[in-house]
């Protein structure tokens, strides 16, 4: 005779909220599996594969055993090839403030176990990357959003900063460029926020995962052009196309250097070997020709998106200065967004993400589209799309 599981669960993992757009890609894949051509524009990859250089220097890698743990810091060559990328667009980075992390996400993890206690606040804009709140709720902080309003271009400035900083306030999390906005911070908002926090004593947490995928209306700068005291996440997954790979990195202020060092120690042990030496040949002159060409692509792409939603009745309150998405107004459509999006993925094979994903404000009026597809695939995506309109309104 059984006998009846106790067991609970942490009251953390209940508190964590499902992350939409993977489930819209598995109902997707399961479409796919039936044989249904599903045009996917909802989750933010490159359709690209990994350029052939780092394909082969990880092959190359594997083939010469190079699958032993490394530095939990990563790679000293790879630190230093990260170095000698920053100094290409005029940055003096010390190798000795990067770290090499097992994808971004592990970057930020750390970063809150670096940064933040328990019942700190720490401030997130909405709309915005939805798995950052569970990054900062594992180590017990707070995260508060700031509501981006579309009549003000989703902007971001220092006043909501200034109304809402209190004494439990350690920081803040943003992107340039976003997701899913694709909106990207000028250097003198940069320096304000940078200034701000500064005087209070707070932490700037700065997430450049899309830094490179900057569209012909975007003019990027760097936060670590602004200030040594950011802390500034970076991916090899988004420019560099190699999301599956798992590897980003971090820069963080010298006097931090060594306690990041022993949390990612204890934490990841070291990051993916053969993805590291990979990684090596992705700052080839070969090889960053083959992103910037890419890097192109995807600014066409969004063009196209953008132009064609807007022919049918889409409004899109912020054109994208970088990125890979588009976040698209319904609200003139009788549902909500994820009842948009289901009806779109059911009945016409599309797979977009609904704007629930990025956070509460307004968020059931926005869906968003991924660029990632091929110029055939949006035509066609537009096409279904025009099908399916006439039923939504």
């Amino acid at each position: 005779m059984g006998h009846k599981n106790l067991r609970s669960y942490s009251q953390f993992s209940g508190r964590i909220r499902p992350f939409r757009v993977m489930d819209i890609l598995s109902k997707a894949k399961a479409l796919e599996s039936e044989g249904k051509k599903v045009i996917h524009f909802e989750v933010g990859e490159s359709d690209f594969n990994t350029a052939e250089p780092i394909v082969s220097a990880g092959i190359k890698a594997l083939k010469e055993g190079k699958t032993k743990y490394t530095a939990a810091e990563g790679l000293p060559a790879l630190r230093n090839q990260i170095s000698q990328y920053y100094a290409h667009i005029g940055l003096d980075i010390s190798e000795s403030r990067i770290f090499v992390t097992s994808g971004a996400s592990s970057g930020l993890m750390l970063l809150s176990a670096l940064l933040f206690n328990r019942d700190d606040e720490v401030f997130l804009p909405d709309p915005g990357y939805p798995c950052n709140d569970a990054f900062l709720a594992q180590v017990g902080a707070k995260s508060t959003r700031i509501h981006l309003k579309a009549s003000e271009q989703f902007g971001f400035n220092t006043n909501a900063l200034e109304k809402l900083w209190s004494s439990c306030s350690k920081g803040i999390l943003l992107a340039s460029p976003s997701n899913p906005l694709g909106a990207v911070l000028d250097k003198t908002l940069l320096q304000e926020i940078a200034k701000f926090v500064g005087r209070k004593d707070g932490f700037f947490i700065l997430d450049e995962i899309y830094q490179g995928l900057v569209h012909e209306n975007g003019s990027y700068s760097s936060g670590l052009a602004v200030s040594d005291d950011l802390f500034v996440i970076n991916s090899f997954s988004k420019f560099f196309g190699m999301t599956g790979w798992r590897l980003g990195w971090v820069v963080i202020p010298s006097n931090a250097a060594e306690l990041f060092s022993r949390l990612a120690q204890n934490l990841i042990i070291s990051p993916n070997a053969p993805a590291q030496y990979a990684a090596l040949a992705a700052f080839s002159k070969e090889a960053m020709m083959i992103h910037a060409e890419r890097a192109e692509f995807f600014s066409l792409r969004a063009k196209k998106l953008s132009l064609g939603l807007k022919e049918l009745g889409f409004e899109i309150p912020l054109m994208p200065q970088g990125g890979f998405y588009l976040y698209v107004d319904i609200s003139k459509f009788s549902l909500s967004s994820d009842e948009f999006c289901q009806r779109l993925l059911d009945d016409f094979h599309i797979a977009v993400t609904p704007g629930t994903d990025f956070g509460n404000h307004e968020a059931s009026r926005y869906i968003r589209f991924s660029c990632t597809t091929s110029e055939a695939n949006i035509e066609e995506g537009l096409s279904r799309l025009a099908q399916a309109i006439p039923f939504f309104s």
